[in-house]
């Protein structure tokens, strides 16, 4: 029996910028996205969404606000159901640019399903690297059964000191001992977690490049994200389900 190959799907890419607070990934991707000819439909970050806008995804993240009583990284006390607070965002997210998608529009999130699982893994076990690690492996497992995980994950990571001096300084804020304990391991377990998946994640290290080679080499993972890109399936749905951007059921086309 002669097997058709199965042709790419006419969508864009969907990227997420990671990475600590302080890191300069807001604004190392900003750079990137200046230098491109056809510019990326850009997300915020929950952070950047202070203000609020209308809609489902802003009210879940202020009640999400109000529960951490101001805490900057939205600790309620509740570390799982927080998770999944946060993997509704998220997933709220994707659904308002899944046309944008459909049209073969890059899609950036600022922060995506990776900082929900390293951040709720670290309040899980703060004292354990080795099972924070796993926790956060296997929250990413479960996030992509709300929703497929990002196409590329950009990483950006530095030297987590020079993260927390920048963050306080941006915010206007002086963090406890404690807050800046937890930046740095979530540093830490940011780029462990990396390692596990070099074929979704690409790492930029302000520790060994400048900002005008972090902003180049986001531009080129950026630009060379659209080629080749399998369809968008709803997890939930099965292999037979149809994209969620072209329409296609590959598993029956390839039967």
């Amino acid at each position: 029996m002669t097997i058709t190959p199965i042709p790419p799907c006419s969508r864009g890419p969907l990227i997420s910028a990671e990475g600590l607070n302080g890191v300069g990934k807001t604004y190392l991707t900003n750079r990137a996205v200046e230098a491109l000819k056809t510019k990326p439909l850009m997300l915020d970050e929950f952070s950047q969404r202070a203000n609020g806008r209308p809609g489902l995804g802003e009210t879940l993240l202020r009640s999400l606000r109000d529960a951490s009583a101001g805490d900057p990284f939205l600790r309620g006390g509740t570390p799982m159901a927080e998770a999944l607070l946060l993997m509704a965002i998220k997933r709220h997210d994707l659904d308002t640019v899944l046309p944008d998608l459909a049209r073969g529009q890059t899609v950036i999130e600022g922060r995506s399903v990776d900082t929900t699982a390293v951040c709720q893994a670290l309040l899980l076990h703060p004292d354990d690297p080795d099972a924070a690690l796993q926790t956060a492996t296997d929250l990413l497992d479960l996030a992509s059964s709300y929703r497929p995980l990002p196409d590329l994950t950009i990483l950006v990571t530095d030297d987590a000191s020079k993260a927390v001096e920048r963050a306080q300084r941006r915010d206007r804020c002086v963090f406890t001992d404690e807050q800046a304990d937890f930046m740095r391991a979530a540093c830490t377990l940011f780029e462990r977690l990396a390692a596990t998946d070099p074929a979704r994640y690409r790492v930029v290290d302000r520790r060994s490049v400048d900002e005008y080679e972090a902003a180049e080499q986001i531009r080129a993972w950026i630009q060379g994200a659209g080629g080749a890109l399998a369809c968008l399936m709803e997890p939930w749905q099965g292999p037979d389900a149809a994209c969620m951007c072209c329409g296609r059921r590959t598993t029956a086309e390839a039967a």
